[in-house]
């Protein structure tokens, strides 16, 4: 059965706070050397064959993401 694999994350242009919480507390950790973060959600679906992607996509962009703020990408897996 394949599996999709789904990222989710906010456009560039969009602040991300909780990236920015992230990155501030790094260096109070020890991690010094990371100059960015952005956070993300990552979904993985099974689906049945044969894998329609065109469907796939719409049921990410309705669904999983919103397009407002966010983009997303897309893998099938065998």
């Amino acid at each position: 059965m394949p599996r999709v694999v789904v990222d989710v994350m906010l456009k560039p242009e969009i602040l991300d706070p909780q990236g920015t919480a992230i990155l501030g507390a790094l260096p109070r950790l020890g991690f010094d050397e990371v100059t960015a973060v952005r956070q993300g959600k990552h979904f993985e679906l099974e689906v049945t064959e044969p894998v329609d992607e065109g469907r796939l996509r719409q049921l990410a962009d309705i669904l999983l993401a919103n397009s407002v703020i966010e983009e997303f990408t897309l893998r099938v897996l065998p």
